[in-house]
């Protein structure tokens, strides 16, 4: 059995995975300044490589922003809206939040930050194009939500 993924849960799914994996060079760098036993005890969380506290710090700030993402591209998927502009900001989304890190790490003046704006800002108008696309919202009757009509 195949299934489809819309342009927008495929990007989701990207961003997903990486979220999965963005922390193993950061350890293995932990792991390979301090040793194995004193990394997986947490002691020396701070003597890490410079470079791998930055990309904890990108990771960490991913964690964060991949919530509000997800909850929007879900709801987007739910009442069904697809459009270029949902695919470009999943799109955007993903991209901005994949070069994230390496700006991070590298630290070019400026780029990280317009890196996390631009992710930001696709979020944002995706949100935008969800809610706008919802004409009444669902009204309180009983335990359940039910919409009004």
């Amino acid at each position: 059995m195949e299934y489809a993924l819309s342009i927008e849960l495929r990007y989701l799914l990207y961003t997903a995975l990486l979220l999965l994996v963005m922390w193993i060079p950061y350890i293995l760098a932990q792991i390979a300044q301090l040793g194995l036993v004193t990394a997986l005890s947490y002691r020396d969380e701070d003597k890490m490589p410079d470079w791998a506290k930055r990309l904890k710090g990108a990771h960490y700030n991913l964690v964060e922003n991949f919530a509000p993402f997800a909850a929007i591209v879900v709801v987007g998927e739910i009442i069904g809206l697809h459009t270029a502009t949902t695919a470009t900001c999943a799109a955007v989304f993903f991209w901005a939040r994949l070069v994230h890190p390496f700006a991070q790490v590298t630290r070019v003046w400026g780029t990280r930050t317009l890196l996390f704006a631009i992710g930001w800002a696709a979020t944002l108008v995706y949100a935008w194009l969800v809610l706008t696309a919802v004409t009444q919202p669902a009204v309180m009757q009983g335990a359940l939500l039910l919409p009004s009509g």
